[in-house]
């Protein structure tokens, strides 16, 4: 019995499974690891951009000295991070990035003159955002707030 006209055949299929167990093993390589960690860390690097626009924003919010105070500024924000939402909200004198992965988050320290009685509320990335600075009960102090208006959040990078 002569098997020479399958050796071509078999070699093919032999080359055919190879091929696609390179293509396997190389995906799932890139999507276990590579690609989650690229995720994370250009999501915490976005994150912390995003963090230090916020405190910049909140910081110039804050009006020189005077005798009637209202400012109302508003404050872009990326709507999700790694692909989900996310919130920042108010720490005493830090702004802090709440995320839903662990790898992805921030706090940022607010400069603020001594005037500023306190700072409060929180961000959603989702609805657009805004600080505002009104005159607090002692004389010459302000509340720096962090508010939501509505939805239509900032942009997605």
């Amino acid at each position: 019995m002569d098997n020479r006209a399958a050796t071509p055949a078999v070699g093919k299929a032999l080359e055919a499974g190879l091929v696609v167990l390179y293509i396997g093993l190389l995906t799932t390589a890139l999507y276990g690891g590579a690609v989650p960690e690229y995720r994370s860390a250009a999501g915490d690097a976005v994150g912390d951009r995003a963090l230090a626009t916020a405190a910049e924003r909140v910081q110039q919010s804050v009006p020189p000295p005077a005798r009637t105070v209202r400012v109302r500024t508003r404050v872009d924000l990326p709507d999700t991070l790694r692909g989900a939402a996310y919130r920042v909200r108010a720490d005493g004198r830090t702004l802090v990035l709440d995320h839903p992965h662990p790898r992805v988050g921030g706090r940022a320290p607010l400069a603020l003159p001594d005037r500023v009685a306190r700072v409060e509320g929180e961000w959603t990335s989702t609805d657009r955002t805004v600080v505002r600075v009104a005159e607090a009960d002692a004389p010459g102090a302000v509340i720096v707030r962090l508010e939501n208006r509505g939805k239509g959040g900032g942009r997605d990078p």
